[in-house]
């Protein structure tokens, strides 16, 4: 229908649809050309489409949206005014500017949750690759200045609450992880709904370093002085040159470096001062190869490494004033042949965009997005799984200790190392079986070397036996002289260009190699078919996908990278964030029509929205043993759990290793040791704890003695991690049920204690745990942020801390600080050397005075999907503060070898009883439990 009252100019309508309505603009003065649709979910999401006017709804199959996904719509009411129609469930408001086409989500209040910026001439940018036709798109919105914005997968930056000023790049990459999902402590979540390379936040372009004025080294305007030196002799200096720009980020780039210089021998530093046109926060991004130290005005502000052929990134924040020089000096030593340094910057924020956050696509067919509300942060991911489909419950063994390293290169290592850990009883459940298993020219096939593992099945049968796990490392990649690659080629299964650019890999001789195809159903078969006839029929019990982005090579450049890679169902540059996303889909389909029976592991390096529901968990990548990269892992972490994609971890004790812990002198080797010790505790309070990494070996018993502090912690670690089975199990199973989040950034529990929105160094584990992990060599304590509105316990000591305060706290060599929330019930189990070894018929449940408590003690088969099926138990306890009374309420559900009696140790915690785990209670209530309802009474 015609809309009146808003003058004959702007000629905006809307009519409604079977599910919500479509606002269209043609020859407005007021807007761009466009058709705008709100198609409504259910009462708490809400679909936005924009197209340009005249355009094709998109009507491709979703790959993240379920294709179950169930409308669940109690009311849905339109109505408009003069200037707006809107569109009313029982939760929420939408509202469409008849004047802009702006949408504006409300609660039913009328209070503003989020609301879209004008679209304008830049909002849809016509392209086109590969003779595929799409816009370049962008969407602005506005956002609370107050609120914290988390999620947007994994990054390497630290950065916690992405609000004001914040650029992220949805890219999938080694260590980097693009998920588009947005959630914010407004209790909303946006989905957007793209594939393609994506910026998030302040999408303006970086600068170079020369949109500073430069000063050199000798006071002359235009750049900064670069002084080659030989590394090996510094006062021998190889070249000097003034450089403006630091744009050596790719292979590409090696020629321009001065001619004739090596820079495996080199060192180079930069000196000058940088001056800004702007006053206000600046963010310098760095990416890099080899060590890395930045100075500026005399401040170390910081010290990295990485490997060249992985180069990482890193952020500096600076505030300053306009036309006021700052100096700089970067000491730069490049890690062999082929290194990497890019230097660029974002100015501050203008006034006009400090409350926007933006998206902005390289390729998509409409502006598309899935608004979510909750009551909670929690409701809000909940929502999101609703769209993208839920997180399986990982088996049990999953939840016990991981050894890998890089690599076990014969059948004899991997069944020493298994046995040298059941020796020494340390408990361990899985053992991983990382990459070059195969004979050297057959990558791809997915077979084993029978030189080096003459009976792999005999192998794997072994470690069964002495009940191990064992997770292999199935690349996606295929070599051309691998014994499958004629058939894959032959089916159209593979990224052809590859071969033909003759790109080589570093294997032996070097051997040409490509990618087999994902986005096509048969390649996916054919892929599943390689790991069930070679590794799945012998045993294997879980896979990992290592190299998913996918990582065809780590230093070319992104147009290099597109044009290697060619879906089959269209370009690369439209789908370029979903390979993981559907190569994991074939696998977790392939097992489930294998063996239904058999629970779906797979860890994978890169992820997408919708991926949980393929049992996938992540793993940061190839990052770096060194104390500034355990750090990153936490804001990691935590955001890629926020991102509503809940399994999550990284490699205890880092991936790439310096030199010089090779043959380390004894003050090197303390600190391999001490990195490792807080690696391992940090790693305990994960989704899966997995040590992994290059040369050193990472077996505890190879890291340090067995009378040395680290050896101790590192076993404490593990110990601890079984003693918590039961806690862990029991949140996998509210992660299925209720789509909880084990990881938890701060305001996901405290959403009004705004000090905690840009704690990058803490998280909760669980409803309970207030993890702080250690990150600086030598530290001996920490300063932890207690988050107001609850008490807090020591969890090993028990001493009680008042939150709504900053203390600084002792963090022991062999203890990371780790604290209880008042109302915690937490079961305690004891210590097992895997995780079936026994059943948990005597749990500790240590009850922590100060507030209401609740959990909910879960346990099922462990290994199979039964659980879908109803075939599960819980425990409900129950503490009343008021009355100290803990009620264990009647078991509900039952399953196959559950068992039926079981004994609880019920310890009091409180400030008269100050006890934890490393302070035995002298007094505890003993409840033997049948099943039935038992109320105890504490004291």
């Amino acid at each position: 229908m015609l809309q009146q009252g808003l003058g004959q100019a702007s000629k905006a309508h809307y009519e409604k649809t079977p599910t919500g309505i479509k606002v269209s603009f043609k020859n407005s003065e007021t807007s761009i050309d466009q058709d705008v649709y709100l198609d409504v979910v259910t009462d708490k999401i809400v679909r936005v489409t924009a197209v340009p006017a005249g355009a094709t709804f998109p009507k491709q199959t979703s790959m993240v949206i379920i294709d179950s996904l169930r409308r669940q719509v109690k009311s849905l009411v339109v109505s408009s005014s003069d200037s707006t129609v809107n569109v009313q469930t029982a939760n929420i408001k939408a509202v469409v500017s008849l004047v802009s086409g702006k949408v504006e989500f409300l609660d039913l209040t009328g209070q503003s949750i989020i609301k879209e910026a004008k679209r304008n001439s830049n909002s849809f940018l016509p392209n086109s690759y590969q003779a595929d036709a799409f816009y370049q798109i962008n969407q602005d919105f506005i956002v609370n200045s107050e609120e914290g914005i988390y999620g947007l997968g994994q990054h390497q930056n630290a950065v916690m609450n992405y609000n004001r000023g914040k650029q992220v790049s949805l890219l999938q990459y080694n260590t980097e992880i693009g998920i588009p999902f947005l959630l914010s402590t407004n209790n909303y979540g946006i989905l957007w709904h793209n594939y393609s390379i994506t910026k998030a936040g302040d999408v303006r372009p970086l600068l170079p370093l020369n949109a500073f004025k430069l000063l050199s080294k000798e006071g002359e305007p235009g750049w900064l002085t670069a002084t080659y030196v030989n590394r090996n002799q510094a006062d021998e200096v190889f070249v000097s040159r003034p450089e403006s720009i630091i744009d050596y980020g790719y292979l590409t780039d090696q020629h321009k470096f001065p001619t004739g210089i090596k820079l495996a021998d080199s060192e180079v530093i930069y000196e000058g001062s940088l001056a800004s046109p702007y006053t206000g926060k600046h963010v310098l991004h760095f990416k890099y190869s080899g060590y890395m130290k930045v100075w500026i005005d005399g401040e170390l502000v910081a010290d990295r490494w990485r490997q060249s052929w992985n180069a990482g990134t890193f952020e500096i924040e600076r505030n300053m004033s306009k036309d006021q020089p700052q100096q700089i000096r970067m000491e730069w030593i490049p890690d062999g042949g082929e290194s990497y340094f890019t230097l660029n910057w974002q100015s501050p924020i203008p006034a006009a965009r400090e409350n926007i956050f933006s998206f902005n696509s390289e390729a998509g067919d409409a502006i598309d997005y899935y608004f979510v509300r909750g009551t909670s942060m929690d409701e809000v991911i909940s929502g999101y799984r609703q769209l993208s489909g839920k997180a399986p419950i990982m088996p049990l063994w999953s939840f016990g200790f991981w050894q890998s390293r890089e690599r076990y290169k014969t059948q004899e290592e991997i069944e020493q190392v298994a046995a040298e850990f059941r020796k020494r009883k340390i408990p361990i459940d899985n053992i991983v079986q990382d990459w070059s298993y195969w004979s050297e020219n057959d990558w791809g096939s997915q077979k084993f070397d029978p030189k080096r593992f003459p009976d792999p099945q005999a192998m794997i049968k072994k470690l069964h036996d002495q009940h191990f796990k064992i997770m292999i490392s199935a690349w996606p990649k295929i070599n051309e002289e691998s014994t499958v690659y004629q058939e894959f080629k032959a089916n159209k299964w593979i990224y052809p260009r590859n071969i033909y650019d003759g790109r080589k890999d570093w294997i032996g001789k070097g051997y040409t190699s490509t990618f087999y195809d994902p986005f096509n159903k048969g390649a996916r078969d054919g892929f599943w078919k390689l790991l069930d006839d070679n590794l799945f029929k012998i045993g294997i019990d879980a896979w990992w996908m290592d190299a998913s982005e996918p990582d065809i090579h780590s230093n070319i450049d992104l147009d290099e990278r597109k044009s290697v890679f060619q879906p089959s169902i269209g370009s690369s540059v439209r789908y370029y964030n979903a390979f993981p996303l559907q190569n994991a889909k074939g696998i977790y389909e392939g097992q489930r029509v294998t063996d239904p029976n058999k629970r779906v592991f797979i860890l994978t390096r890169s992820f997408f929205a919708g991926q949980q529901r393929y049992a996938a968990a992540a793993w940061s990548g190839d990052i770096a043993s060194r104390w500034h990269d355990m750090k990153d892992q936490i804001a990691g972490g935590i955001n890629f759990s926020m991102s509503g994609t809940p399994y999550w971890t990284m490699d205890a004790g880092g991936f790439l290793v310096e030199n010089r812990f090779h043959k380390p002198n004894a003050t090197d080797l303390e600190e391999w040791r001490e990195l490792n010790s807080r690696w391992y505790q940090y790693g305990a309070f994960l989704p899966l704890f997995r040590a992994h990494g290059q040369f050193p070996y990472r077996e505890p018993y190879n890291i340090a003695p067995s009378d040395h502090p680290a050896y101790k912690s590192m076993t404490y670690a593990i110990n601890l991690r079984y003693k918590l089975l039961s806690y862990n199990y029991s949140l996998a199973a509210k992660t299925f049920f209720e789509d909880y989040s084990m990881i938890r950034g701060l305001a996901m529990d405290f959403p009004r204690d705004k000090n905690g929105f840009n704690s990058n160094d803490q998280y909760l584990w669980g409803p309970s745990l207030l993890v702080n992990p250690v990150t600086e060599k030598g530290a001996t304590s920490r300063k932890v942020h207690f988050p107001k509105g609850t008490t807090w316990y020591d969890l090993y000591h028990g001493k009680q801390i008042e939150g709504d305060q900053d203390l600084l706290v002792a963090a022991p060599y062999e203890r990371m600080p780790v604290y209880v929330r008042a109302g915690a019930i937490l079961p305690i189990g004891s210590v097992m050397q895997y995780t079936t070894e026994k059943k948990q018929d005597i749990l500790d449940l240590y009850v922590y005075d100060g507030a209401d408590g609740h959990f909910s003690l879960y346990e099922d088969e462990g290994n199979n999907y039964n659980y879908e099926k109803g075939k599960f138990s819980r425990i409900d306890f129950n503490y009343d503060n008021t009355t100290k009374t803990l009620s264990l309420q009647e078991r509900k559900g039952d399953f196959d070898g559950m068992l039926t009696k079981r004994k609880f140790n019920i310890i009091f915690v409180t400030d008269k009883n100050v006890v934890g785990l490393d302070v035995p209670s002298k007094k505890s209530t003993a409840v033997s439990y049948t099943g039935k309802a038992v109320q105890i009474k504490l004291k």
